[in-house]
This record gives structure tokens, C-alpha cells and sequence, in this order.
């Protein structure tokens, strides 16, 4: 019998990729989303509607409110930004501790499902400089799940944290998506999206997911509110930039 792996998956380009490449790997994908108060609910829509497509054994939805903390321009009533990040501060889009909670979800599905793997989409070459996207802050959420589980402290298996994008580009990504068959059509990536959908082009995630499609050297097959897509710089199978 094939492995039991919970995959976090938000609806998002690089949640499907990791979800892709789980069941690659040959693991049976258990996919969790989260409707947690977030500025809209187009990416979870889709996320529903992928999760079957993608093979996902069960998809779980679990609803909570980060609107009752704040603190982000994700889950408040902040602006997105739209003129890239600005120096080396976090940005107003990271959302306190969702990584953290997002995870903690996933150990105890994980748990009573009996699966010890646990795949993450966290990258930390294209990303917006969130610190729960770290190669640290993953190997240190590893020891706390092999520490505060009843399952890992009597023995009935060690949890692993995959983070499968952590060391890729975006163009990287990109193309091994593609290569497993994933429709980035059926993604959506942007924080400030148009009422009908459309994705803005402008914000930190529309920036990095344009430009890993330049990179991969392949049309990103969404649309954008301002009708600009960036010319393919290459036709480089291995979306190295």
C-alpha cells in the first residue's frame, strides 16, 4: 500500500506543484486548505475544485478566523502592496504565525490518519521573505512534531516535514509542475484579486509568479487585470533562470 502524506494546499501555484510531486514520489495525498478569514476565497475555490482532479485521496477544509488577530494586510483591513517589497523588512502581507497554525493542523490529521509525511509548498529563493518559510523554521517544526505526538513518542513512527520547492526558483517550479502534468490554469496566486477574479499583476505574488513563468520560458495561462505578461526569456526546460 502506497504511504498516507497530508498536503498543505491552498489552491496555489506552488501547493499544487508540491501536491504533484508528492503523489509523484508515491505517496497517497491527503490535501488540507484552510478558510481562515483570508482577504478572499477565490484561491480556496479552486483549490476545491483541483484537489479531485489532482488525485487527492480526501480533501479537508478546516474554517477558523485570523480576522479576530489581524495584523496583516491578508486577514485586515491593510492595503496589499503593489510596488514590490521594500528593502529588507517582512511585508505587511505575512499573516502571524500561519505556517505554524496551518501545520499544526496538518500533524494532527496526520496523526489520526496514521501518516508520518507531511508535504509543504514553502520556497525560500522566490518568496516574499515570510520567516515560516525558512529551511529552519521547518526542521525546527519537525522536532516539535516528533516531540508533541502520541504516536512519534511511542514509537509508531518518526514525522517528516517535506518542503519538496524549498531550494528551487519560481521558473524551477514552474517546470517541474509542468512536467508532472499540473494546469496552472486551475491556480490562482494574487493577494488583491478583482471581484470577478481577475488577478491584479501588481502584488508581491502576482510579481514572483510572472516571473517564474518568464523563467520557465512558458505563457502563464491565467488572466491579469492590467493585460500584461511578460515575454518567455527562454524556452529552458529546466526553468533555470
Amino acid at each position: 500500500m502506497k504511504r498516507k502524506a497530508v498536503v498543505l494546499y491552498s489552491g496555489g501555484l506552488d501547493s499544487t506543484t508540491c501536491l504533484a510531486i508528492a503523489r509523484a514520489e508515491g505517496f497517497t495525498p491527503y490535501a488540507i486548505s484552510f478558510a481562515y478569514g483570508q482577504r478572499h476565497g477565490i484561491e480556496l475555490a479552486k483549490a476545491r475544485e483541483y484537489a479531485p482532479k489532482a488525485g487527492a485521496a480526501e480533501h479537508l477544509v478546516v474554517d477558523f478566523d485570523l480576522r479576530r488577530i489581524g495584523g496583516s494586510a491578508l486577514t485586515a483591513d491593510l492595503a496589499v502592496p503593489k510596488d514590490g517589497r521594500s528593502g529588507e523588512n517582512i511585508p505587511v502581507t505575512y499573516v502571524p504565525a500561519r505556517n505554524t497554525i496551518f501545520l499544526s493542523f496538518a500533524l494532527g490529521w496526520a496523526e489520526v490518519l496514521g501518516a508520518f509525511d507531511l508535504f509543504i509548498g514553502v520556497n525560500a529563493l522566490d518568496y516574499s521573505g515570510y520567516p515560516d518559510c525558512r529551511p529552519e523554521y521547518i526542521a525546527a517544526f519537525e522536532r516539535t512534531a516528533n516531540l508533541a505526538t502520541r504516536a512519534a513518542v511511542e514509537g509508531e513512527g518518526q514525522y517528516r516535514i517535506h518542503a519538496p520547492l524549498m531550494q528551487l526558483t519560481k521558473g524551477q517550479i514552474i517546470a517541474r509542475g509542468l512536467s508532472l502534468g499540473v494546469d496552472y490554469g486551475l491556480t490562482h496566486s494574487c493577494y488583491d484579486p478583482s471581484p470577478s477574479g481577475v488577478a491584479c499583476g501588481g502584488c508581491d505574488s502576482c510579481r514572483l509568479r510572472l516571473k517564474g513563468f518568464a523563467e520557465a520560458g512558458v505563457a502563464d495561462p491565467v488572466a491579469y487585470a492590467t493585460g500584461e505578461k511578460p515575454e518567455p526569456r527562454s524556452q529552458n526546460p529546466e526553468g533555470r533562470p
